[in-house]
């Protein structure tokens, strides 16, 4: 996801700009590029969460089902692009984005129809985890960063992240009609479909970036040599460990809801839908005052405690009553409220602690636990359904948010800072230039990068003075940069 996200960076409090005579008004190429490879990551996504509502139902006439394996299949996709996304990224850097993201889709696409073809559980389980292979997640944001300019980065992923959401949201609502109209096997073939559409869209529609602009991004990209710094970072680990446990949940939750939609609440499988579509909307709008007092009001712990305690106490009214419709309804628009929150702010989070030089390497160890935590909701979520029924998924799902809770407790919340990128001289003396910014007024945080003919700086915008580091920085660039 950035993977299994809902309305992922609605709002990013830390936001990237460029010290630039050039304005920040995206170019053609730039919009282009942006809203093509949106489209091509929607759709992706949106084949990967059709099936949510409506598996489970489903894999009831699949060979040699069973509730752990039923629920592998659903989040067996997590596994494979756990593992893959951050080699795809790299082997990008190597041979190409578009060869990479092609070939991605590619697999995808294979799955997809093994997964339309099959009539076992195993045969849907191997198609899923093929799809999880196409994993192209960092290779999509490497090329969007190579087809953007460093003030319009933040502008782009936001575009990409709201996409996603919004591919989120329509599988909700489409997936009980097309499991009506076509059949899950059906929406396997058509996922297959709007994978290759997408590879056509990827080489007519998104732009070939300018040779000078393909190299490796720190902001976006894993670097081999950070992840121990990354991973010896408690803060980072507790965010990791949330977005795990999130989307452990919410995987979890979908082994069981079509169940309750059905043989507790008595609902036909194709009005399912008139179930998500409402609480889905008005969920919206709840959580924007949330957000606001978050990242405007500096609430932002506060409101994030109380959006985790929101998912263990949802999930727990799930458990309790789940056989009267009221009381699903009322769960289900608090769970949805504060995980759309909780969607929008992690990946801000991890933005404002990683280093300033290792925001790539941060969110690929963000996503990959994301992936990892939709496989574990699935294999897990399965196991408590087959052990103690629908309300087994959903207790187990209030004692993981429970558990995420205490490991939140002690979470330190990262001052309000602004990222900036600079461009400088290669043959920059680091260790000089490095002194001189950080002795600037309002400068936190500064690292020089001469292989990547770049600097970047966390600041604070209420006293940093841009004119004094133009002055600065002026004898470390060219007259091109």
């Amino acid at each position: 996801m950035p993977a299994c996200f809902c309305l992922v960076i609605v709002i990013d409090s830390e936001q990237n700009y460029l010290l630039s005579k050039k304005g920040n008004t995206m170019t053609p190429m730039e919009r282009r590029g942006t809203f093509s490879l949106a489209g091509i990551y929607g759709l992706r996504m949106m084949g990967l969460f059709l099936i949510l509502p409506v598996f489970s139902l489903y894999a009831e006439g699949l060979e040699g089902v069973t509730p752990i394996l039923m629920g592998l299949a659903i989040g067996a996709y997590g596994f494979t692009m756990a593992m893959l996304q951050i080699p795809f990224g790299w082997v990008s850097d190597r041979v190409g984005r578009k060869p990479v993201i092609a070939t991605g889709l590619l697999i995808f696409a294979i799955g997809s129809v093994v997964a339309a073809m099959a009539d076992s559980i195993w045969g849907v389980i191997f198609g899923r985890a093929l799809q999880g292979a196409g994993a192209i997640a960092a290779a999509m944001m490497a090329l969007l960063a190579d087809l953007t300019r460093e003030e319009n980065r933040s502008k782009a992923m936001a575009t990409v992240g709201m996409t996603i959401g919004m591919s989120f949201t329509l599988a909700l609502i489409l997936g009980p009609f097309l499991g009506h109209l076509i059949g899950v096997d059906g929406i396997f073939w058509m996922t297959a479909v709007l994978a290759l559409f997408c590879i056509g869209v990827l080489y007519l529609l998104v732009p070939d970036p300018n040779a000078e602009d393909f190299h490796v991004h720190r902001d976006v990209e894993a670097q081999p040599n950070e992840f121990g710094r990354i991973l010896r970072n408690v803060q980072l680990l507790r965010l990791d460990a949330g977005i795990l446990i999130l989307h452990a949940v919410m995987t979890s939750m979908f082994i069981a809801l079509p169940f309750v939609l059905r043989d507790h609440l008595h609902i036909a499988t194709n009005s399912h839908a008139w179930v998500y579509l409402p609480v889905l909307v008005v969920a919206l709008f709840f959580m924007v005052p949330l957000i606001i007092a978050a990242e405007k009001k500096d609430k932002m712990k506060q409101v994030f405690l109380i959006c985790i305690t929101l998912i263990a106490m949802a999930s727990a009214l799930l458990g309790f009553f789940h056989e009267t419709l009221a009381g699903v309804i009322a769960a289900l628009f608090i769970f949805f409220v504060a995980y759309n929150v909780l969607e929008a702010t992690l990946p801000s989070l991890i933005s404002r602690m990683a280093p300033i030089d290792a925001k790539g390497t941060a969110m690929g160890v963000y996503s990959t636990s994301q992936f990892f935590g939709a496989f574990l909701g699935g294999a897990v979520g399965g196991w408590c359904y087959g052990m103690y029924d629908v309300q087994g998924v959903f207790y187990g799902a209030a004692a993981l948010a429970a558990l995420w809770l205490l490991i939140a407790t002690g979470m330190k919340m990262p001052p309000m800072r602004s990222s900036m990128m600079a461009h400088i001289d290669a043959s920059t003396d680091a260790a000089s230039l490095q002194v001189k910014l950080l002795a600037l007024q309002g400068v936190s945080e500064a690292k020089v990068v001469p292989e990547e003919s770049a600097v970047f700086l966390r600041v604070d915008k209420k006293v940093f003075e841009p004119e004094t580091f133009e002055m600065v920085l002026k004898p470390y660039q060219t007259e091109s940069v």
